[in-house]
């Protein structure tokens, strides 16, 4: 109905995020606060609690959609647990927010819901089976087909982070998340104390993942070779998703992505070999459009859609 809004939350291990918009799911406020990990789940509590009597003002809200980071139980709306924050397992969390403001509250896994985001107000608007993928501290994953979230059995599903790339447990997040491509770079350093990249980290005290696109830029090979291995390790757990889902777009988010056009032709370049030739040619590949709001905003989409279906 017009005149009636929503407000989309994400609630990760370092930020909480909350927009506000009108029914056409068009922004109109905007919170963001970081995350004291030491305060455990309480703490977010009281910063959402917070947040809602600046964010909600006089405006009439229809739903409330939420973007967890970690498992939860989307028909129930309560927290299996956080990987990052004490105090979250088995939190009713949708009954918490309901008491609050007493409106309709939907949660799903963040990696879902921006996967939802990109899906209906970016990479993947023009496309009807969208598989996303954010690369950052971790690696997460969702897949979207005809605009809706696709679910597995509870407790989750498309956890693309925990592919197997061999038999030895390595997986794709243990090698090519944030924290193993800056776990890379501190060991290339070493080795190649004078490398362009070497200078760049020395600069800052930044994830080195931050200093790999400037390195590229100045044709650095110690970058190349390490972003060619992730793209690679990459490429062939996407394999999988083709063979398993053959979507239509993949749309890769996340720190990572920051690296744009060079992490995407490198899988762009690698992925060909490792899918069985009757799937040629891939999928379109693609960098989220969204970038720090997909949580949010795919929470909007989210409590908008569910709303109107539940009804």
């Amino acid at each position: 109905m017009p005149g009636q809004h929503f407000i989309g939350i994400e609630i990760g291990g370092t930020k909480v995020q909350l927009i506000r918009s009108n029914d056409a799911l068009v922004a109109e406020k905007q919170i963001l606060v970081n995350v004291n990990r030491l305060n455990n789940s309480e703490g977010i509590l009281q910063q959402i609690k917070d947040a809602f009597v600046k964010i909600k003002e006089d405006k009439p809200v229809a739903a409330i959609g939420v973007g967890f980071g970690g498992p939860v139980n989307y028909k129930t709306g309560k927290i299996a647990t956080s990987h990052q924050i004490s105090g979250w397992k088995d939190f009713d969390l949708k009954q918490w927010l309901q008491s609050l403001l007493n409106v309709p509250v939907f949660i799903d896994n963040d990696a879902n819901v921006a996967a939802l985001g990109e899906a209906t107000q970016g990479a993947g608007m023009d496309y009807n089976i969208v598989f996303y993928m954010t690369i950052g501290s971790g690696i997460g994953g969702g897949l979207v087909i005809n605009k809706k979230i696709y679910h597995g059995a509870f407790p989750g599903e498309v956890e693309i982070g925990h592919t197997r790339l061999d038999k030895h447990n390595n997986t794709l997040e243990s090698l090519c998340s944030g924290w193993a491509v800056d776990k890379k770079i501190r060991e290339a350093i070493t080795q190649y104390p004078h490398s362009e990249l070497a200078k760049l980290v020395s600069t800052e005290n930044k994830s080195e993942a931050t200093f790999l696109k400037h390195a590229l830029n100045k044709n650095d090979i110690t970058a190349k070779q390490i972003l060619h291995e992730t793209a690679d390790n990459i490429a062939f757990a996407l394999s999988h998703v083709v063979h398993l889902f053959h979507p239509e777009i993949i749309i890769i988010g996340g720190g990572l992505s920051l690296t744009g056009e060079y992490l995407i032709n490198e899988i762009q370049l690698a992925l060909p070999a490792y899918i069985m030739h009757a799937f040629l040619p891939i999928p379109q590949i693609k960098t989220a459009l969204l970038q720090q709001d997909v949580v949010p905003l795919g929470a909007l989409e989210l409590a908008k859609s569910s709303l109107y279906t539940s009804r």
